[in-house]
């Protein structure tokens, strides 16, 4: 998570994002940044309004704006599956080595998850139940995008290096799959949809 006092702008790290790459480059930038721990620097709209945007609104006197980044489910899905079949640095239960993307998928469609599986959902994140959302989302597959609009907001050139990239891998997911994925998490899907290009 970043915070630009001057500009008034929060910038929260939706995971599988390009994240680490983002903050690498505006970290310079920030008034406050949050990398570590994960529960923090993946902090959520639900979160961010609940504990800080009060903290925020009145040392500055007004709100702030927040965005985030969004990834089509499916890739975001597979970023995860692939992110957790590294062979080091992840914890054995959380491991997708030796599994399918489809068994992968599956687990997370479970109740409850597998810890493999359990990695959240973007709509939850970033649309909470209750209260506010972020005030503008931005599609990770048109990150140009949204760095121009960092440019204008923060008047500076930015260049995204690339960091902590997922390793490759096959994300084929079966028909079948597919549909029971986007009956239950048809929100984060139409989320994605409303996004436009």
């Amino acid at each position: 998570m970043l915070v630009f006092w001057k500009q008034r702008l929060v910038y929260l790290a939706t995971p599988k994002t390009g994240t680490t790459a983002i903050e690498a480059a505006l970290e310079p930038l920030a008034s406050v940044v949050i990398q570590r721990p994960p529960e923090l620097k993946h902090t959520s709209v639900h979160r961010y309004w609940k504990y800080l945007a009060p903290f925020l609104q009145k040392a500055a006197d007004e709100d702030f704006m927040v965005v985030a980044v969004m990834r089509e489910p499916i890739d975001w899905l597979g970023s995860w599956y692939r992110y957790r079949q590294r062979a080091s640095g992840v914890a054995p239960e959380k491991s997708t080595k030796g599994l399918s993307f489809d068994a992968f998928v599956e687990g997370y469609l479970a109740d409850p998850q597998p810890e493999f599986a359990n990695v959240g959902s973007q709509g939850r994140f970033l649309v909470p139940e209750r209260g506010p959302g972020a005030d503008r989302l931005f599609r990770y597959d048109d990150m140009a995008s949204f760095v121009r609009f960092l440019e204008d907001r923060l008047d500076c050139e930015i260049t995204l290096p690339r960091l902590n990239v997922s390793p490759p891998g096959a994300t084929d997911l079966s028909p079948a799959i597919e549909t029971r994925l986007r009956d239950a998490f048809g929100r984060d899907f139409a989320l994605y949809a409303s996004l436009g290009r």
